[in-house]
């Protein structure tokens, strides 16, 4: 993995464990990067090495506490890019504010795009993302975007369990092309829950458009929030006839009553990838139902294309 330039990985306080697996996977040691804060709750950063001319790779998901993990992005790349790094590549997760990505109402904020807006003033030269909540989010950066997806890691953990007669499931019609890849990938049939949302963080489960019965579902999903729907929609299939559920999403937000959910939702396993830290007080709560694949392998592969300016796509041929 040489260029003839060097490359760095440092990362912020919310997710330090990926960061260093990824850092594994590179053979390369995790940058010396101190988040602290003053007194007053002001952040602050101290980057503890020379980055003068180097392609530094940032890891940083924004996840709870939102707001904070947001703010550490931001300086750290001004860090970054005040210290004459040749690049600053934010490598993120799971992007906050997604589902915030257009105007449903009169006077809505499109904080997606506003904090696409905050990442590009901030100085970053490149984003790296994971499976975004809406893929136009890509258009919202005057800078390149990578777009990882995590349905192969996901597709492969499913084929490894051989499940027969299955179905996957998509819990709303606009989840049906993420669905379609994962049936495709399984080759599996697919069925679409059709609801609609009364209020945010709520579903109302309205009806089962496919074949479940005799089946053994798998609920597709890029987040799972207060896990409302998959929820209701596992009560559901179970109600017209599958004979077992599973769960599957990239991103475990696992907000509010989530956990209480998941752990009382009629499951056989939910699976889910750790662009987002996962409490093991909440792994325990559910009682071994809970299954968290790392995607550091393949982020650490679409660092080193970066860095050795190679494809990224070909990862996903």
């Amino acid at each position: 993995m040489d260029n003839g330039e060097s490359l760095k990985i440092f990362c912020g306080s919310a997710n330090r464990a990926l960061a260093e697996q990824i850092a594994d996977y590179l053979k390369v040691p995790l940058g010396d990067c101190e988040v602290s804060r003053f007194s007053d709750g002001e952040i602050a950063i101290s980057i503890r090495e020379s980055v003068r001319g180097t392609n530094a790779f940032l890891i940083q998901p924004l996840c709870g506490p939102i707001n904070e993990s947001i703010m550490e992005l931001l300086i750290i790349i001004d860090a970054l890019r005040r210290a004459s790094a040749r690049s600053v590549n934010a490598v993120i997760p799971y992007y906050g504010y997604a589902r915030q990505d257009r105007k449903t109402r009169a006077r809505d904020p499109i904080t997606a795009k506003l904090l696409a807006d905050l990442i590009t003033a901030a100085g970053a030269s490149r984003v790296v993302a994971m499976d975004l909540h809406a893929g136009q989010i890509q258009g919202f950066f005057n800078i390149p975007l990578d777009h990882l997806t995590a349905l192969p890691i996901l597709a492969n953990y499913f084929k490894q369990k051989d499940i027969k007669d299955g179905v996957v499931v998509s819990p709303d019609l606009g989840g049906v092309t993420r669905a379609r890849d994962l049936a495709n990938r399984l080759l599996m049939p697919i069925a679409i829950i059709d609801k609609k949302r009364p209020a945010p963080n709520q579903a109302e489960i309205m009806n089962i458009i496919g074949d479940v019965k005799g089946k053994r579902a798998i609920f597709i999903d890029d987040i799972i929030d207060t896990a409302g729907t998959i929820a209701l929609g596992a009560e559901a299939l179970i109600d017209v006839g599958a004979c077992e559920v599973y769960a599957c999403c990239t991103h475990p937000v696992f907000s509010g009553p989530a956990v209480k959910r998941l752990s009382s939702a009629p499951l056989t396993e939910i699976v889910c990838t750790n662009t987002i830290p996962v409490d093991k007080k909440n792994m325990d709560f559910m009682g071994g139902k809970l299954k968290v694949l790392s995607v550091a392998p393949l982020i650490g592969e679409a660092i080193i294309r970066i860095h050795e300016k190679r494809s990224v796509s070909k990862l996903f041929d």
